[in-house]
């Protein structure tokens, strides 16, 4: 099978799809590399799954790199999923320049030096990258003027590096729409709320992050060999049918 020996590792492991893609992984048999800046999280999420671990910032290249070298002692990975990200909800005459370019960084720039920091071991594992997009990258919704943009750049940086890593690793993203996980809290948070949101999905719930995990953990096994470039969403509809009424 496809490198399935080898480690996958995980960024962002400490959020609702990161722990929950890990705990299928490692369900699996998959062996399983963790990072998160949340120490403690990490230290407790690794302990259950009995996995290495590091603590690591996406955000500086030295952690990034340091990572990578621990997840692949032997130089070779079989996975890579970026599970980091951010949710910037704004009125327009709110945003500010910061705004933009802190979600830009998070979302895009540190997906794509991960993704190139990990590239030769990827490569020497026959691996598969996901990425994560949103809804919100194609649909548009009021307030998501740089959440919007950023998740559209995140889905055009999955195909160029699908077009520039092919044949050797495989490169995918998932789109999903509102999810259960402590990021969306101050929207899930509310039952009203979450409730009307629900409501416009044709599949008329939130997601839970098994939703968005259990594709991932598809796109980065063999069964997925022949799928590169691919968007593809797990939004109970949302971005591609219009609900009832």
């Amino acid at each position: 099978m496809r490198g399935c020996a080898v480690t996958v590792l995980v960024f962002g492991a400490t959020g609702g799809i990161g722990g929950a893609l890990a705990r299928r992984l490692v369900g699996s048999g998959r062996p399983v590399h963790l990072a998160a800046r949340d120490a403690t999280a990490l230290g407790a999420l690794a302990a259950e799954l009995g996995v290495p671990f590091s603590v690591s910032d996406v955000l500086d290249d030295t952690a990034l790199a340091r990572t990578v070298a621990a997840a692949a002692p032997d130089g070779r990975l079989s996975g890579l999923a970026f599970c980091v990200g951010s949710i910037v909800l704004k009125p327009l005459g709110r945003v500010t320049s910061a705004d933009h370019l802190d979600a830009y960084r998070l979302n895009v720039l540190a997906a794509a030096r991960a993704v190139a920091l990990a590239a030769e071991a990827l490569k020497a594992g026959q691996g598969a990258v996901v990425l994560f997009s949103s809804v919100a990258a194609r649909a548009g919704f009021p307030n998501h003027s740089v959440i919007g943009p950023v998740k559209a750049a995140v889905e055009g940086l999955t195909v160029a590096l699908a077009a520039e890593l092919a044949p050797a690793v495989r490169v995918n993203c998932i789109a999903p729409s509102l999810t259960r996980t402590a990021m969306a809290a101050p929207l899930t948070g509310n039952a009203a709320m979450a409730k009307a949101i629900a409501a416009q999905h044709p599949i008329p719930r939130l997601g839970e992050p098994e939703d968005a995990a259990a594709l991932a953990a598809f796109l980065l096994g063999a069964e997925s060999g022949w799928i590169t470039g691919q968007v593809i969403g797990v939004d109970g509809g949302r971005a591609s049918i219009r609900s009832k009424g």
